[in-house]
């Protein structure tokens, strides 16, 4: 009968590496990523109603403190030190040896390092949903964070769809005088049934009437500061597009985009005679078309 002769921590080193979720031949990267993964889903802020989010965290930083030290993870791969980072004691009794000497001045340090670690908090994330008119003109409005926290956030005018606000320090507290987190707040913003964002400008459709395409009007529009009144160019088509200055969305320098108002022309609901009879005795000027010529390719 073949013996196998079993030396190290083999039935213990695999249980840093466990609470850390990577293999035993994670590379310092991989380690480094997995720890800071783990400190944002297991930080106690994060599971306020968890009694052993405390005990779990602390035992967390404890993996990380030997498995990202080169030398404290040999020892502890090597089975010279157990999961607290205390020397193991040789099982046989006599006289000092190097190897014995060695494994005594390494007794401590993973503890040691242990306590003086410093971790930074981890950045957490909201999303608030704002109305159209809260994004344009700027208001205040506030999120719940998962300690049961209120965290005012300040949206400034003209905050656009998707933008994310970064308030410092409102994230997750840092650990061993580490810095804390931000709070990283995407704001949403409604849809509008009559202005729609384009770069810095507002637009709108306008519907105007045949008599005031042709003729030209005097015709209301609304624009996100109240309706005002706008001069509808006579012979204006549909697509025609007036432009209103310094009535868009606000900037950081203090000034604005522009409104668009894109022209619409529309015609009555019902068919009306008198339109009809005098289209038919209409005669368009020579040379009037609005399609051009197709080309066809051989």
């Amino acid at each position: 009968m073949r013996i196998f002769r079993v030396t190290g921590n083999l039935c213990a080193m695999n249980s840093l590496y466990k609470i850390l979720g990577v293999p035993r031949r994670a590379t310092p990267d991989e380690i480094k990523t997995a720890f800071r993964r783990q400190a944002r889903e297991k930080h106690p802020d994060a599971n306020a109603s968890n009694p052993k989010a405390e005990e779990a965290f602390k035992e967390l930083n404890r993996a990380y403190a030997i498995l990202s030290d080169p030398d404290q993870r040999t020892d502890y791969d090597n089975g010279n030190i157990d999961e607290s980072g205390a020397a193991i004691r040789p099982r046989r009794t006599h006289k000092s040896n190097p190897f014995e000497d060695f494994v005594k001045r390494r007794t401590g340090s993973a503890t040691s390092k242990m306590r003086n670690v410093r971790i930074n908090g981890a950045d957490v994330s909201y999303s608030l949903r704002v109305g159209f008119m809260d994004a344009v003109n700027g208001t205040t409005k506030h999120v719940s964070m998962t300690s049961g926290r209120r965290l005012k956030v300040s949206i400034p005018p003209g905050t656009r769809h998707e933008q994310v606000l970064r308030l410092k320090k409102q994230g997750m507290a840092g650990v061993g005088g580490g810095t804390d987190g931000d709070a990283l707040v995407e704001i949403l913003v409604d849809d509008n049934d009559t202005f729609r964002i384009e770069d810095d400008n507002i637009c709108i459709d306008l519907s105007i009437t045949l008599s005031e395409a042709i003729l030209g009007a005097r015709v209301e529009a609304p624009t996100v500061d109240g309706t005002v009144k706008v001069s509808v160019p006579a012979n204006s088509n549909s697509g025609s597009v007036l432009r209103l200055r310094s009535r868009g969305m606000p900037r950081k320098d203090g000034s604005r985009g522009d409104q668009l108002i894109r022209l619409m022309v529309v015609l009555p609901g019902k068919p009306d005679a008198a339109l009809t009879d005098f289209v038919k005795s209409w005669s368009p000027p020579a040379g009037y078309t609005v399609r051009h010529k197709v080309v066809k390719s051989d």
